[in-house]
Protein backbone atom coordinates (compact mmCIF):
# COMPACT_ATOMS: atom_id res chain seq x y z
CA UNK A 1 0.00 0.00 0.00
CA UNK A 2 1.58 3.71 -0.96
CA UNK A 3 1.31 6.18 1.35
CA UNK A 4 2.20 9.60 1.34
CA UNK A 5 5.90 10.32 0.55
CA UNK A 6 5.74 14.49 0.05
CA UNK A 7 3.51 17.64 1.43
CA UNK A 8 3.53 20.18 -0.75
CA UNK A 9 2.55 23.68 1.03
CA UNK A 10 0.92 26.43 -1.22
CA UNK A 11 2.12 30.03 -0.75
CA UNK A 12 0.66 31.91 0.76
CA UNK A 13 -1.62 30.32 2.94
CA UNK A 14 -3.10 31.28 5.77
CA UNK A 15 -3.51 34.35 8.02
CA UNK A 16 -3.87 37.88 5.95
CA UNK A 17 -3.50 41.26 7.22
CA UNK A 18 -7.24 42.04 8.14
CA UNK A 19 -7.11 38.57 10.21
CA UNK A 20 -3.81 39.50 11.31
CA UNK A 21 -5.35 43.19 12.91
CA UNK A 22 -8.72 41.66 14.05
CA UNK A 23 -6.74 39.02 16.30
CA UNK A 24 -3.80 41.84 17.43
CA UNK A 25 -6.82 44.03 18.41
CA UNK A 26 -8.68 41.53 20.45
CA UNK A 27 -5.36 40.12 22.56
CA UNK A 28 -4.14 44.13 22.77
CA UNK A 29 -7.45 45.60 24.19
CA UNK A 30 -7.15 42.39 27.00
CA UNK A 31 -3.87 43.21 27.47
CA UNK A 32 -4.67 47.15 27.90
CA UNK A 33 -8.16 46.83 29.76
CA UNK A 34 -8.54 43.37 31.21
CA UNK A 35 -10.77 40.80 30.86
CA UNK A 36 -13.66 40.47 29.67
CA UNK A 37 -13.69 42.29 26.30
CA UNK A 38 -16.77 41.65 24.54
CA UNK A 39 -16.47 40.64 20.93
CA UNK A 40 -20.04 41.01 18.20
CA UNK A 41 -19.50 37.58 16.30
CA UNK A 42 -16.65 35.30 15.34
CA UNK A 43 -13.77 37.68 15.09
CA UNK A 44 -12.58 35.84 12.48
CA UNK A 45 -13.96 32.45 11.51
CA UNK A 46 -12.22 29.99 12.88
CA UNK A 47 -12.65 27.09 15.95
CA UNK A 48 -8.90 27.55 17.40
CA UNK A 49 -8.51 31.45 17.12
CA UNK A 50 -11.75 31.77 18.80
CA UNK A 51 -11.21 29.40 21.37
CA UNK A 52 -7.81 30.92 22.00
CA UNK A 53 -9.19 34.20 22.80
CA UNK A 54 -12.04 32.86 24.62
CA UNK A 55 -9.27 31.33 27.05
CA UNK A 56 -7.79 34.29 27.38
CA UNK A 57 -11.12 36.51 28.22
CA UNK A 58 -12.53 37.36 25.07
CA UNK A 59 -16.38 36.93 25.20
CA UNK A 60 -17.80 36.09 21.67
CA UNK A 61 -21.81 37.66 21.48
CA UNK A 62 -24.64 38.13 18.49
CA UNK A 63 -26.68 40.48 20.58
CA UNK A 64 -25.52 43.61 22.12
CA UNK A 65 -28.27 43.51 24.77
CA UNK A 66 -25.80 40.74 26.17
CA UNK A 67 -23.07 43.19 26.42
CA UNK A 68 -23.43 45.38 30.45
CA UNK A 69 -22.77 48.81 30.13
CA UNK A 70 -20.16 50.25 29.74
CA UNK A 71 -17.91 47.43 28.57
CA UNK A 72 -15.29 47.28 25.71
CA UNK A 73 -17.16 45.85 22.36
CA UNK A 74 -14.83 45.18 19.54
CA UNK A 75 -16.87 44.43 16.18
CA UNK A 76 -15.16 41.43 14.03
CA UNK A 77 -13.13 41.45 10.79
CA UNK A 78 -16.66 41.05 9.08
CA UNK A 79 -18.59 44.51 9.91
CA UNK A 80 -21.32 45.36 10.95
CA UNK A 81 -24.30 47.20 9.62
CA UNK A 82 -25.43 50.91 10.42
CA UNK A 83 -27.84 49.47 12.95
CA UNK A 84 -25.72 47.76 15.03
CA UNK A 85 -23.22 50.57 15.31
CA UNK A 86 -25.41 53.33 16.10
CA UNK A 87 -26.61 51.08 19.07
CA UNK A 88 -23.59 50.10 20.27
CA UNK A 89 -22.82 53.70 20.41
CA UNK A 90 -26.30 54.41 22.13
CA UNK A 91 -25.58 51.72 24.30
CA UNK A 92 -22.48 53.40 25.83
CA UNK A 93 -19.94 50.86 24.70
CA UNK A 94 -16.13 51.97 24.39
CA UNK A 95 -15.92 50.16 21.16
CA UNK A 96 -13.48 49.06 18.60
CA UNK A 97 -13.35 48.17 15.00
CA UNK A 98 -12.34 45.62 14.23
CA UNK A 99 -13.56 45.73 10.56
CA UNK A 100 -10.94 44.42 7.74
CA UNK A 101 -10.19 47.52 5.89
CA UNK A 102 -10.98 46.02 2.69
CA UNK A 103 -14.49 45.41 4.09
CA UNK A 104 -14.55 49.09 5.23
CA UNK A 105 -13.51 49.94 1.59
CA UNK A 106 -16.56 48.30 0.40
CA UNK A 107 -18.89 50.58 3.00
CA UNK A 108 -17.24 53.36 2.13
CA UNK A 109 -17.71 52.68 -1.37
CA UNK A 110 -21.43 51.92 -0.71
CA UNK A 111 -22.47 55.02 1.54
CA UNK A 112 -20.56 57.32 -1.15
CA UNK A 113 -22.62 55.94 -4.02
CA UNK A 114 -25.98 55.61 -1.87
CA UNK A 115 -25.53 59.47 -2.13
CA UNK A 116 -25.45 60.12 -5.23
CA UNK A 117 -28.68 58.28 -6.30
CA UNK A 118 -27.02 54.61 -6.96
CA UNK A 119 -28.53 51.17 -6.60
CA UNK A 120 -26.60 48.21 -5.74
CA UNK A 121 -26.61 44.62 -6.60
CA UNK A 122 -24.71 42.80 -4.18
CA UNK A 123 -22.68 39.35 -4.89
CA UNK A 124 -22.51 37.05 -1.95
CA UNK A 125 -23.83 34.50 0.27
CA UNK A 126 -27.20 34.85 2.15
CA UNK A 127 -26.46 35.14 5.59
CA UNK A 128 -22.91 35.80 5.78
CA UNK A 129 -21.90 38.24 8.42
CA UNK A 130 -19.72 40.13 5.49
CA UNK A 131 -22.92 40.65 3.56
CA UNK A 132 -24.92 41.15 6.07
CA UNK A 133 -22.82 44.40 7.15
CA UNK A 134 -22.31 45.78 3.59
CA UNK A 135 -26.25 45.00 3.07
CA UNK A 136 -26.78 47.22 6.03
CA UNK A 137 -25.20 50.23 5.39
CA UNK A 138 -28.05 51.10 3.54
CA UNK A 139 -32.23 50.66 4.70
CA UNK A 140 -32.97 49.68 0.78
CA UNK A 141 -31.54 49.97 -2.35
CA UNK A 142 -29.24 47.15 -2.09
CA UNK A 143 -29.92 43.84 -3.73
CA UNK A 144 -28.14 40.63 -3.23
CA UNK A 145 -27.61 37.99 -5.69
CA UNK A 146 -25.88 34.80 -5.16
CA UNK A 147 -25.42 33.10 -8.25
CA UNK A 148 -26.62 33.97 -12.10
CA UNK A 149 -29.32 32.66 -11.93
CA UNK A 150 -30.53 35.46 -9.37
CA UNK A 151 -29.01 38.27 -11.44
CA UNK A 152 -32.12 37.33 -14.13
CA UNK A 153 -34.44 37.55 -11.30
CA UNK A 154 -33.39 40.75 -9.22
CA UNK A 155 -35.38 43.98 -9.98
CA UNK A 156 -33.60 47.18 -8.86
CA UNK A 157 -36.23 50.28 -9.04
CA UNK A 158 -34.29 51.92 -11.56
CA UNK A 159 -31.12 51.15 -13.76
CA UNK A 160 -29.63 54.50 -14.70
CA UNK A 161 -27.94 54.27 -11.94
CA UNK A 162 -26.93 51.01 -10.74
CA UNK A 163 -23.66 50.10 -9.23
CA UNK A 164 -21.98 46.48 -8.08
CA UNK A 165 -19.83 45.52 -5.36
CA UNK A 166 -18.96 41.93 -3.96
CA UNK A 167 -18.46 40.07 -0.99
CA UNK A 168 -14.10 40.18 -0.31
CA UNK A 169 -13.96 36.32 0.22
CA UNK A 170 -15.97 34.11 -2.44
CA UNK A 171 -14.22 32.50 -5.31
CA UNK A 172 -12.63 34.99 -8.14
CA UNK A 173 -13.82 32.76 -11.05
CA UNK A 174 -17.49 32.67 -9.54
CA UNK A 175 -17.54 36.18 -8.92
CA UNK A 176 -16.25 37.06 -12.52
CA UNK A 177 -18.92 34.50 -14.03
CA UNK A 178 -21.48 36.55 -12.03
CA UNK A 179 -20.44 40.30 -12.64
CA UNK A 180 -20.37 39.38 -16.37
CA UNK A 181 -24.07 38.29 -16.32
CA UNK A 182 -24.99 41.68 -14.46
CA UNK A 183 -23.43 43.43 -16.95
CA UNK A 184 -24.65 41.89 -19.46
CA UNK A 185 -28.27 42.37 -18.24
CA UNK A 186 -27.48 46.22 -17.16
CA UNK A 187 -25.09 47.24 -19.50
CA UNK A 188 -24.89 50.44 -17.74
CA UNK A 189 -23.73 48.92 -14.38
CA UNK A 190 -20.85 50.90 -12.28
CA UNK A 191 -18.09 48.14 -11.14
CA UNK A 192 -15.54 49.42 -8.71
CA UNK A 193 -12.28 50.76 -10.07
CA UNK A 194 -10.46 47.61 -7.93
CA UNK A 195 -12.57 44.29 -7.34
CA UNK A 196 -14.26 44.23 -4.17
CA UNK A 197 -12.17 40.20 -3.88
CA UNK A 198 -9.58 41.18 -1.55
CA UNK A 199 -6.32 40.63 -2.43
CA UNK A 200 -5.40 37.64 -0.20
CA UNK A 201 -8.54 35.25 -0.93
CA UNK A 202 -7.00 35.50 -4.84
CA UNK A 203 -3.59 35.14 -3.95
CA UNK A 204 -4.48 32.01 -1.93
CA UNK A 205 -6.77 30.52 -5.00
CA UNK A 206 -4.08 31.46 -7.39
CA UNK A 207 -2.29 29.19 -5.00
CA UNK A 208 -4.50 26.49 -5.44
CA UNK A 209 -4.56 26.57 -9.09
CA UNK A 210 -1.21 25.67 -9.37
CA UNK A 211 -0.99 23.38 -6.26
CA UNK A 212 -4.03 20.96 -7.39
CA UNK A 213 -2.77 19.77 -10.42
CA UNK A 214 0.81 18.92 -8.83
CA UNK A 215 -0.40 16.98 -6.02
CA UNK A 216 -2.77 13.68 -5.93
CA UNK A 217 -4.93 15.08 -2.64
CA UNK A 218 -5.40 18.75 -1.17
CA UNK A 219 -6.16 19.27 1.90
CA UNK A 220 -7.29 22.97 3.16
CA UNK A 221 -6.72 23.71 6.71
CA UNK A 222 -9.79 25.98 7.84
CA UNK A 223 -13.45 25.96 9.68
CA UNK A 224 -16.79 25.29 8.30
CA UNK A 225 -17.67 28.70 8.71
CA UNK A 226 -14.61 30.38 6.83
CA UNK A 227 -16.12 31.28 3.54
CA UNK A 228 -12.72 31.61 2.09
CA UNK A 229 -11.88 28.29 3.41
CA UNK A 230 -14.60 26.54 1.03
CA UNK A 231 -14.01 28.20 -1.48
CA UNK A 232 -10.71 26.64 -1.21
CA UNK A 233 -11.77 23.15 -0.99
CA UNK A 234 -14.48 23.90 -3.71
CA UNK A 235 -11.54 24.99 -6.13
CA UNK A 236 -9.33 22.42 -5.75
CA UNK A 237 -12.14 20.03 -6.26
CA UNK A 238 -12.99 22.03 -9.11
CA UNK A 239 -9.80 21.31 -10.89
CA UNK A 240 -9.91 17.64 -10.78
CA UNK A 241 -7.98 16.82 -7.60
CA UNK A 242 -9.82 15.33 -3.99
CA UNK A 243 -10.04 17.87 -1.62
CA UNK A 244 -10.90 18.34 2.12
CA UNK A 245 -11.27 21.12 4.13
CA UNK A 246 -10.54 19.88 8.21
CA UNK A 247 -11.27 22.44 10.97
CA UNK A 248 -7.94 20.21 13.43
CA UNK A 249 -5.41 17.34 13.05
CA UNK A 250 -7.36 15.47 14.40
CA UNK A 251 -9.86 15.50 11.53
CA UNK A 252 -7.83 13.65 9.03
CA UNK A 253 -8.89 10.22 8.05
CA UNK A 254 -5.87 8.00 7.21
CA UNK A 255 -7.79 6.50 4.33
CA UNK A 256 -7.71 9.60 2.74
CA UNK A 257 -4.18 9.46 2.25
CA UNK A 258 -4.27 5.47 0.89
CA UNK A 259 -2.53 5.20 -2.68
CA UNK A 260 -1.69 9.31 -2.10
CA UNK A 261 2.29 10.09 -3.24
CA UNK A 262 2.13 13.62 -3.12
CA UNK A 263 -0.31 15.75 -0.43
CA UNK A 264 -1.07 19.56 -1.41
CA UNK A 265 -1.91 21.49 1.93
CA UNK A 266 -2.93 24.82 2.28
CA UNK A 267 -4.98 26.95 4.99
CA UNK A 268 -7.74 29.50 4.71
CA UNK A 269 -6.79 33.16 5.73
CA UNK A 270 -8.41 32.82 9.03
CA UNK A 271 -6.45 29.60 9.84
CA UNK A 272 -3.64 30.04 12.10
CA UNK A 273 -0.25 28.29 11.03
CA UNK A 274 -0.15 26.48 14.32
CA UNK A 275 -2.70 24.48 12.97
CA UNK A 276 -1.00 23.66 9.53
CA UNK A 277 1.90 21.80 11.20
CA UNK A 278 -0.23 19.58 13.12
CA UNK A 279 -1.36 18.98 9.89
CA UNK A 280 2.09 18.40 8.41
CA UNK A 281 2.80 16.05 11.71
CA UNK A 282 -0.23 13.51 11.43
CA UNK A 283 0.65 13.24 7.75
CA UNK A 284 4.13 12.49 8.75
CA UNK A 285 2.90 10.24 11.02
CA UNK A 286 1.05 8.56 7.80
CA UNK A 287 4.29 7.77 6.33
CA UNK A 288 5.15 11.88 4.64
CA UNK A 289 9.11 11.95 4.22
CA UNK A 290 9.38 15.59 2.77
CA UNK A 291 7.62 18.89 3.11
CA UNK A 292 8.44 21.39 0.11
CA UNK A 293 7.14 25.09 -0.02
CA UNK A 294 6.03 25.97 -3.92
CA UNK A 295 6.90 29.19 -4.66
CA UNK A 296 4.56 31.91 -4.53
CA UNK A 297 3.97 35.40 -3.85
CA UNK A 298 5.08 37.05 -0.56
CA UNK A 299 2.56 39.11 0.98
CA UNK A 300 3.85 42.24 2.95
CA UNK A 301 0.46 44.38 3.58
CA UNK A 302 0.01 45.19 7.06
CA UNK A 303 -2.84 47.69 8.59
CA UNK A 304 -2.62 49.93 11.07
CA UNK A 305 -4.85 49.53 14.61
CA UNK A 306 -7.19 51.51 15.77
CA UNK A 307 -6.57 54.65 17.78
CA UNK A 308 -6.32 53.64 21.43
CA UNK A 309 -4.54 50.38 20.99
CA UNK A 310 -1.07 50.82 20.13
CA UNK A 311 1.54 50.17 22.70
CA UNK A 312 4.41 52.36 24.04
CA UNK A 313 7.90 51.29 22.04
CA UNK A 314 9.35 51.76 25.75
CA UNK A 315 7.42 49.00 27.51
CA UNK A 316 5.97 47.26 25.18
CA UNK A 317 3.07 45.00 26.93
CA UNK A 318 3.12 46.33 29.91
CA UNK A 319 0.86 49.49 29.70
CA UNK A 320 -1.35 48.55 32.96
CA UNK A 321 -5.75 48.56 32.71
CA UNK A 322 -6.79 52.45 31.28
CA UNK A 323 -3.70 53.76 31.86
CA UNK A 324 -2.66 56.97 29.24
CA UNK A 325 -0.66 56.28 26.77
CA UNK A 326 2.79 58.05 27.46
CA UNK A 327 5.05 57.91 24.65
CA UNK A 328 5.19 57.02 20.64
CA UNK A 329 3.52 54.26 19.10
CA UNK A 330 4.72 50.96 18.99
CA UNK A 331 3.42 49.98 15.92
Amino acid sequence: MQTPQEILLAEPRGFCAGVDRAIEIVERALQKFGRPIYVRHEIVHNTYVVNDLKAKGAIFIEELSDVPPGATLIFSAHGVSKAVQEEAVARGFSIFDATCPLVSKVHVEVAKLAKEGYEFIMIGHKGHPEVEGTMGQLDHGIHLVEDVADVARVQPRQTVKLAVVTQTTLSVDDAAEISAAVRARFPQVREPKHQDICYATQNRQDAVKVLSPQVDVVIVVGSPTSSNSNRLRELAAKLGTTAYMVDSAEELQAEWFTGVARVGLTAGASAPEILVRQVIDRIKALGAVSVRTMAGIEETIKFPLPKGLKIDAATGFEIKERQPETGPSGH
